[in-house]
């Protein structure tokens, strides 16, 4: 494995680990307010501090990963399960009416950034990790079906393809046997970076309350609280900040890991 992939798959395990540990074990209790112990610095007993209830940061960094990681693949989830199919339908169809419609479609959502998404969703049925999960996963739906589509093309032309039609396949059973294999290493690659993106989409729309609310933790949630308290708390924003970076880091760096170990031409070029 490429160093990328490595450092990727490292850093990503480690809030990965820190989400299911979340579920048995914690630090301390995140429900639990401790007043007297409001605003403490990092120390033995709180290793990333406390906040301006008293809770411990580190175990709301780790409960707030679940939360984050959750809304992130969901979202995902959503965008390949629609898109995906979206973008073989358009391209086995190769300029068809329906095609149009798809492609313009699409264009249609691109339009709108996730958060305007998400406040329109959340005019209609409130503010919640659901809709937040809606909200990104809408937005990644153009994402798989442009790609998808664009990566099928090229391949409806070759040889293996034209040997499958001629065998009498009909195009639904050429994308899924055929094309969809061929390109699915692209899809994983891609599916890694709209994570990342899902990792910041879920904080910003946590930052601004569109998010989990209480008393669920979110890293947004958590640098949104810290703002006001900054300069004289400054743990409360580093830790969950630094959360949100390294996740995003993690997820990049292995992304581009796979691009490399998936392409052999990528690897060839690079060495």
């Amino acid at each position: 494995m490429s160093r990328n992939l490595t450092l990727g798959i490292a850093l990503t395990s480690v809030f990965v680990l820190a989400a299911f540990v979340s579920f048995v074990f914690t630090p301390y209790n995140i429900e639990q307010l401790d007043i007297p112990a409001k605003l403490q610095p990092p120390s033995a007993q709180h290793w990333f501090g406390t906040d301006h209830f008293g809770r411990d940061i580190l175990s709301m960094i780790m409960v707030g990963a679940r939360t984050s990681i959750a809304v992130a693949l969901l979202a995902v989830g959503i965008g390949m399960g629609l898109g995906i199919p979206l973008g073989l339908g358009a391209a086995a169809l190769r300029g068809g009416w329906l095609d149009e419609v798809i492609m313009r479609g699409n264009d249609l959502v691109f339009a709108f950034p996730s958060l305007v998404i998400a406040i329109l969703i959340t005019a209609v049925f409130g503010a919640g990790a659901v809709n937040a999960i809606i909200a990104i996963g809408v937005f990644n739906i153009p994402v798989f079906a442009r790609l998808t589509r664009g990566a099928a093309l090229g391949l409806w032309s070759r040889d293996f393809v034209l040997a499958a039609r001629v065998a009498g396949k009909s195009r639904a059973r050429i994308s899924l046997e055929h094309i969809l294999p061929n390109i699915a290493n692209l899809m994983i690659v891609q599916g890694t970076i709209q994570f990342s993106l899902g990792i910041l989409a879920e904080a910003g729309l946590s930052y601004v309350g569109l998010g989990a609310q209480p008393p669920i933790p979110s890293w947004g949630r958590m640098l949104a609280d810290a703002q006001t308290l900054v300069s004289i708390a400054p743990h409360l924003a580093l830790f969950p900040g630094m959360a949100i970076i390294l996740t995003v880091l993690g997820l990049n760096l292995m992304g581009d890991g796979l691009r490399d170990w998936l392409d052999p031409r990528l690897r060839i070029l690079r060495t």
